[in-house]
């Protein structure tokens, strides 16, 4: 296996800005590509899909739309390689129909509000010739996408049966599912799931966390016992709203909402948003896939197990607090590196690579959580506060979002590198 080695924030958005975006955003007309994006990734929070499912689903949907279009448009090397238009046929139908027959077949339960949003999205476009054979097209890029992922490894569901009651070693949380009588981890079957933009998730396994007697360990420890519990004097509210709105909101859905305005503000064609959400989808998921692949492998605790034990880790510095409650729900299996770290890198690695890292005006909201709603410039922004959400929420160590990030960055520029490049691109 390949080994990846390794060596907060304020931020005031003016007057000038709010107008901008008010501007834009009165201006700026979505694309197909756009609205059956939003309309992908909100199908999949209706129908309660996870974060690592949302991720899969998405690539499967924006590969579709993606090899769709391309196979009319022909500027970027395909995926597939297999589907092959008729001259003249809409490139929108195609997106449309990708898209719709792609979640149809996911999300059964939905299909009067897709079937809907289908003959909206198809009225605007004139009946004719063009229509059906871009119909015709997605048709065939979507069930082809389908049939590719029919045995990738994401089903059925494996659990993770907690180790022994050593220091270090994953324990269940409170969050956890009761197997034949065990709280079990759940997502084990996730590190052995295809990806779609690397060769193999075992090429891409972490350094290991630090070692329990390690001063490295012990700040890290510290950080998050002093503002990560639910009690905490020493969480600002603005690391608390941080925390709770990416408690409820997933990479999928913080990502592909910053596509969604990054991409109409820089006014970019259907083709190259049906690639860019293409891209930055198949890098979360097979972020997620890795992060997986490493949290198994290492079965490092959560903060909220290392606290309650801190007298039995061998580190004089980590005084233990059997009271310790994490300010948010820590999830069901290990800590080392964070999934939300790997997926959220791998997105902002692709997305800096096509739009530029800053001078974006990007809001992000989450009805799960009116009352927050956040706005950036920059993708490191989102990814730092992504960072100290994981932490002020109680449920990581600084040092798996560390890990998490180099996990995100090397696949992220490993996914652009390798696919969906622009014809004669030899770059």
């Amino acid at each position: 296996m390949k080994r990846i080695h390794g060596d907060t924030k304020k931020r005031a958005l003016g007057l000038c800005m709010l107008i901008a975006t008010l501007f834009g955003s009165a201006v700026a007309k979505a694309d197909v590509v756009l609205d059956w994006n939003a309309i992908a990734v909100n199908t999949a929070i209706a129908n309660k899909q996870n974060p690592f499912a949302q991720a899969r689903s998405a690539a499967i949907v924006q590969l579709a739309v993606f090899e769709s279009v391309n196979a009319i448009t022909g500027e970027y090397h395909p995926y597939l390689g297999t589907i092959v238009a008729p001259p003249g046929a809409s490139p929108d139908a195609a997106a449309i129909q990708a898209a719709y027959r792609v979640l149809s077949t996911y999300f059964p339960a939905s299909a009067s509000t897709l079937d809907a949003e289908r003959a909206n999205s198809l009225a605007s476009i004139p009946d004719g010739q063009a229509k059906t054979d871009g119909i015709a097209t997605g048709e065939a890029a979507a069930l082809a996408m389908i049939a590719l992922r029919a045995n990738d490894g994401s089903s059925p569901p494996q659990f993770k049966i907690p180790g022994p009651l050593v220091p270090g070693e994953w324990q269940a949380t409170a969050s956890c599912p009761i197997v034949d009588g065990i709280a079990v981890g759940i997502a084990f079957q996730w590190q052995n799931v295809t990806p779609f933009g690397i060769p193999s998730a075992s090429e891409f396994l972490l350094d290991p966390p630090p070692a329990l007697a390690s001063r490295e360990y012990a700040k890290t420890y510290n950080e998050v016992m002093r503002v990560g519990s639910i009690d905490s004097t020493e969480r600002p509210q603005d690391r608390a709203n941080v925390a709770l709105f990416y408690a409820a909101s997933s990479p999928t859905q913080v990502f592909n909402q910053a596509v969604q305005q990054v991409a109409q503000e820089q006014w970019h064609s259907l083709s190259e948003n049906a690639r860019a959400l293409a891209v930055v989808n198949m890098a979360m998921n097979d972020s997620l896939v890795a992060s997986f692949l490493n949290k198994y492998h290492y079965n490092f605790w959560r903060p909220e197990t290392a606290i309650h034990a801190g007298d039995a880790d061998g580190n004089p510095k980590t005084d233990p607090d059997p009271s310790f409650v994490p300010f948010v729900t820590t999830p069901c299996f290990p800590s080392y590196p964070s999934n939300h770290g790997s997926a959220a890198n791998g997105a902002a690695e692709i997305l800096r690579r096509i739009y530029g890292e800053g001078g974006h005006f990007i809001t992000l909201s989450n009805p799960a959580v009116p009352d927050i709603v956040l706005q950036y410039t920059t993708f490191k922004q989102i990814t730092d506060d992504i960072s100290d959400a994981r932490v002020y929420g109680g449920i990581h160590f600084r040092t798996d979002q560390v890990a998490g990030e180099r996990l995100g960055k090397a696949i992220g520029k490993a996914v652009y590198k390798h696919n969906l490049r622009r014809m004669h691109d030899d770059d």
